[in-house]
């Protein structure tokens, strides 16, 4: 008797973890800014990676819900519950990053996803 409300109980217990999806998410990808001249010349780029960078995740466009900062080649990546975020970057941003595009991304649970954003420096 007692081993089958031994069996009974472990069946609950791994029936239960079976039913429970996992609720985050990861995004990476990778910032640029440019134009980083005011004139592009043909073979040289006319983006750069965006180092040291925070980008901030909020959810109904007022809390944050995490953030990331990317690292010297401009890569990023946070893990965030599922859903769709507003993406900006925080206050301290240099005098010629303006806009940053696209400043949404959604988060699929359980799973990984790449977006990759620019920051536009204004320079023409």
């Amino acid at each position: 008797m007692r081993v089958l409300i031994l069996l009974s109980s472990l069946a609950l217990a791994l029936g239960a973890g079976a039913d429970a999806a996992p609720s985050r998410g990861t995004l990476r990808g990778v910032v640029m800014r440019g134009p980083v001249a005011p004139v592009c010349v043909a073979e040289q780029p006319c983006d750069e990676p965006a180092a040291h960078v925070e980008l901030l995740f909020l959810r109904n466009n007022n809390s944050v819900a995490g953030h990331a900062v990317t690292d010297l080649a401009g890569r990023y990546a946070v893990r965030l519950p599922g859903g769709l975020y507003t993406v900006r970057r925080s206050a301290v941003a240099g005098p010629l990053d303006r806009k940053l595009e696209p400043n949404r991304a959604r988060v699929y649970a359980g799973r990984t996803n790449r977006v990759d954003f620019s920051i536009d420096t204004g320079i023409r």
